[in-house]
């Protein structure tokens, strides 16, 4: 009898196995080819190989913005609905974790009842009678097929997308909170540059129509100079406009009115800007950072563990049990003839239907289109970050040919001033090339602003911030 008690134990040993696949990045997954690792571009003047610091927002050194920052991530309610989430998810794990192995229970009953004296094979009736019950249960589920185990798995993976999610939200809801400050200090400083330009102009105006009323002018001259400055000064509310949206913005991403934003956050009138150049790291570190390709991963990876929770199906479930109590009249409960007790093994297998194979073929097609998924997110992730590596390098050239132009302007208004002062040129002529290197500050500062949103921009693809 004992060799048989062991030759079953060895058989229920040797029968527990991991149904389904084993879970491992498929090697034509794209995140494994080295040619799209190697795609990112770092040879640009103005992004060094470095790695991408985890607040990436510091770089800018302007304890405002950090502040700003640090609100939001306090007080956002994306970040609250990931918290959620994420604590939802973990809980899930909990319960995957408890399935199978040990479980107890208690049963506790009284009830006045009249039972069918058939049903114990008695011709009369059987007397009315109070009839309890206490019973205490044990069992243990045997995990024979790994099906718990893969469920488990794909409640972990699920987790893990789960906080690549919020860490998505995370990097997004700072790269929003820094583009509304950028916006606000930009439109500020181009609103003061549109109002020294409209004053000059106001000037220009009223020189026109001076030398008109001497008989050295035309009224043609004077329409063209009162268009321009009607032009410009219909440009004012479009600056303030800008500056009360990045205000709202930055009101919503920080649960608070506007009034409530750190102190100076409204008159912001100088662009925060990074002193060094951008750091952008490697495309392997890029793959391994956005938490969108994480996210990915890890659906796969909750995918295929999926296989295996539905082939477990296929097969019986098997665990032991054992219970004890007293069952009876109430007087005599705990007495010998009320006792009760017993233990044994349980089967219970539903035959596989074709619905059950069904579900394994669902499983493994769920699995291919989240890897279908995954390498959608891979690409697009080079393809973001390629984007935004060129859009930047030509925004910054941009900048720099509009810097020299500008100083060109500075230059030539500087010299017509001198040339005016000595007599050699008109109030006229002065006023024109003021005004042109008016002009040519306000362009620059629009480039500017393309170049901080385009930094901002960058650093979100490239998942700063982990």
């Amino acid at each position: 009898m004992k060799r048989f008690a062991l030759l079953g134990a060895g058989l229920l040993l040797s029968a527990c196995q991991m149904v389904g696949p084993d879970y491992s990045v498929p090697k034509e997954a794209a995140v494994n080819r080295g040619d799209l690792q190697g795609a990112l571009r770092s040879d640009a003047d103005s992004v060094v190989s470095a790695p991408v610091p985890a607040n990436w927002w510091h770089l800018y050194q302007d304890p405002r913005l950090d502040a700003l920052v640090n609100q939001a991530l306090a007080a956002n309610t994306e970040l609250r609905v990931a918290a959620a989430n994420i604590a939802r998810a973990r809980a899930q794990v909990e319960e995957a974790e408890a399935q199978g192995g040990f479980n107890g229970g208690v049963k506790l009953g009284a009830q006045r009842l009249q039972e069918s004296g058939e049903a114990f094979l008695q011709p009369d009736k059987v007397p009315v009678a109070n009839i309890g019950e206490a019973i205490l249960s044990a069992s243990y589920q045997f995990d024979l097929w790994g099906t718990l185990k893969r469920g488990v798995e794909a409640a972990q993976a699920h987790a893990d997308a789960t906080q690549a999610a919020a860490d998505t939200a995370r990097i997004t809801l700072v790269a929003d909170v820094v583009r509304a400050y950028t916006q606000v200090c930009a439109a500020n400083e181009e609103y003061h540059i549109a109002r020294a330009s409209l004053d000059l102009q106001e000037q220009s105006v009223t020189l026109t129509q001076r030398l008109r009323d001497a008989g050295r002018g035309d009224e043609t001259q004077v329409t063209r100079t009162e268009t321009q400055f009607k032009s410009l000064r219909a440009e004012l509310p479009r600056y303030q406009a800008m500056r009360e949206a990045g205000l709202y913005t930055l009101s919503m991403l920080l649960d608070k009115p506007v009034e409530q934003l750190p102190a100076g956050t409204a008159h912001c009138a100088e662009l925060p800007h990074i002193a060094q150049r951008v750091p952008v790291g490697d495309g392997a570190a890029l793959l391994k950072r956005r938490p969108d390709i994480r996210q990915a991963e890890r659906s796969l990876a909750a995918a295929t563990a999926g296989i295996g929770v539905a082939t477990g199906q296929l097969y019986p479930d098997i665990s032991i049990g054992a219970q004890v109590g007293t069952i009876g009249i109430l007087e005599n409960l705990g007495k010998p003839a009320t006792n009760r007790w017993g233990f044994g093994p349980l089967l219970t297998w539903t035959v596989p239907t074709n619905g059950s194979r069904a579900r394994i073929r669902q499983a493994e097609a769920s699995t291919q289109a989240a890897l279908a998924h995954f390498d959608g997110v891979v690409l697009n992730a080079i393809r973001e970050t390629q984007t935004s590596l060129a859009q930047y390098s030509a925004l910054l050239d941009r900048r720099d040919a509009l810097a020299e132009a500008e100083r060109s302007a500075q230059l030539a208004a500087d010299q017509t001033h001198r040339f005016f002062k000595a007599g050699r040129e008109s109030f006229l002529a002065d006023l024109q090339a003021t005004r042109t290197y008016t002009d040519m500050r306000a362009q620059l500062a629009a480039a500017n602003t393309q170049v901080a949103m385009g930094q901002i921009g960058l650093f979100l693809a490239l998942g700063g911030g982990w």
